[in-house]
């Protein structure tokens, strides 16, 4: 996939961690590749005080320590580095950024000044860049388009996120808004598409009559690092589970779309999110675990709790964990409940959604059937495994449980492109279909705020120490149906044993 039109890249917050980490190796692949039009260029903008020449120097140095480059390739890919220093708080100063602009339509020589503004910036600028660039007509799409990339959170609140969207919208139509969730641009996620709707073998069995239940785990085995400052006013619910998990949870929750295009796909998104039963007081007190970790030694290695992370208040209630049983309210999925868990400094990095089909409805081989599961990985160690019922060698008719297993690991040929990489070329192609829209926001904002609220409660917080799947009342919120977690291991297809 190529992009056809001649843009410009403009990056605010250039000098920061998510710029080096993730959006310059993203866009270095991309040309390397051959992936980015034929006339680009990238236009970094921050308050630090650097020039074309020390911009390209430093983000040089930056790729060769994190990246295999290739020498030529490198040297190419950096003459198309720009850099503008701006006060982005100062609205007159904006005025420099608009003269760059056009000195980089004229030297690239682009008829259309096509432009893609990514902020890669704190939450508090979300609404402050948008007027700035609105003030000086750089949203106006009379000489090309004009795209506006932002980043999680979006919203703090229900409350906040519907008055960001609004301050936003004064400035960029709908249209020209891309929410990202890096999550939605991992391949096994979009192959969840593609596996429910082109294969008759699953999409019949895809409802209430074949599912018995349905897990989504999210696991982290690092704790906040250096995050704490940060994370301690955002929480698990706020940096997982309300953005990552429930966009997750929709797409394999969603009715077919009438088409694959942008508009079909996030409607459907949409509806499953508007159909999340509502969480009540029951709800909270009975169907909802929060966790905090503590301090532990884990395989020799002694491990802070989070209250000791730097940054993090000595009292803090912020949870590091949530569990939670969700229902959604339709035709399809009545009565059959998603358990959704994510957490820090728990056993392994593992993201991955499993699916528990019913046990036959005639008993033939005893209560100990194995259980069928599809068992979706979308990190690490992507891949799909299905577990069904096998006789085993001997006598008799024993059932044994047997998997068969796929890895994107298998496909030597093909190129995966990372989420950022994905994510960037559908920005620059106008596809919308992988970023959030302004009413799937709002839904998810709207079904989280009563966990917002329920934090409030001081016996809401369980702890959990490091190493562990988190605290035991989230063991309990399966046991109380005669189910349990999966817990996987960091490869897919071995799980018999894993180091805890």
């Amino acid at each position: 996939m190529t992009i056809s039109d001649n843009n410009t890249i403009v990056i605010f917050g250039a000098s920061g961690d998510l710029t080096f980490r993730k959006l310059i190796p993203a866009l270095y692949h991309l040309y390397a590749s051959n992936q980015l039009s034929e006339s680009f260029s990238i236009l970094g903008v921050s308050r630090s005080q650097y020039d074309d020449e020390t911009y390209r120097e430093k983000m040089k140095k930056s790729l060769q320590e994190m990246e295999k480059t290739d020498p030529e390739t490198l040297i190419a890919f950096c003459e198309h580095l720009h850099y503008q220093a701006v006060n982005t708080s100062d609205v007159d100063d904006y005025s420099k950024l608009a003269v760059k602009l056009d000195l980089l339509a004229d030297k690239y020589q682009l008829e259309q000044q096509n432009t893609l503004f990514y902020l890669a910036t704190p939450p508090s600028l979300y609404g402050v860049i948008p007027a700035c660039l609105a003030t000086h007509g750089l949203n106006d799409e009379s000489n090309g388009w004009k795209r506006l990339i932002i980043e999680k959170p979006f919203g703090y609140d229900l409350e906040s996120a519907q008055s960001l969207d609004k301050e936003i919208h004064n400035h960029f139509q709908e249209h020209q808004i891309y929410r990202i969730d890096h999550y939605l641009g991992k391949e096994t996620v979009q192959n969840l598409l593609v596996l429910r709707f082109s294969n008759a073998m699953f999409e019949p069995l895809w409802n209430r009559n074949f599912i018995d239940y349905v897990e989504i785990t999210g696991a982290e085995f690092l704790g906040v690092e250096e995050r704490g400052g940060y994370y301690d006013g955002s929480g698990a619910v706020r940096d997982m589970f309300q953005n990552h998990l429930l966009q997750v949870l929709a797409m394999v929750g969603m009715e077919p779309p009438a088409q694959i295009n942008a508009d079909s796909i996030r409607d459907e998104v949409v509806k499953v999110l508007q159909c999340l039963k509502p969480l009540e007081e029951d709800d909270l007190r009975k169907n909802l675990v929060l966790g905090q970790y503590t301090a532990s030694d884990v395989r020799g290695q002694q491990l802070a709790g989070y209250r000791e992370e730097h940054g993090v208040a000595d009292d803090s209630r912020t949870e590091t964990y949530i569990g939670l049983k969700a229902y959604i309210n339709n035709w399809r999925w009545n009565g059959v409940p998603f358990y959704v868990r994510t957490g820090k400094r728990l056993p392994t990095r593992v993201t991955e959604i499993v699916i528990h089909f019913k046990q036959t409805p005639h008993p033939v081989f005893g209560q100990n059937a194995p259980e069928n599961k599809l068992i979706i990985r979308i990190q690490p160690d992507e891949g799909i495994q299905m577990s069904f019922g096998l006789k085993e060698p001997g006598a008799g008719f024993k059932a044994k449980e047997v998997k068969m297993n796929f890895s994107y690991a298998d496909l030597h040929e093909t190129q995966m492109l990372t989420a950022y990489e994905r994510l960037l070329l559908d920005a620059l192609n106008g596809d919308a279909t992988l970023f959030a829209r302004t009413d799937a926001v709002e839904a998810c904002w709207r079904y989280v705020q009563p966990i917002l609220d329920f934090k409030q409660d001081p016996q809401s917080l369980f702890g959990y120490a490091c190493g562990t799947w988190g605290p035991q009342e989230a063991d309990e919120l399966l046991q109380r149906d005669d189910r349990a977690w999966r817990f996987p291991c960091k490869n897919l297809t071995d799980t018999d044993y894993c180091e805890l």
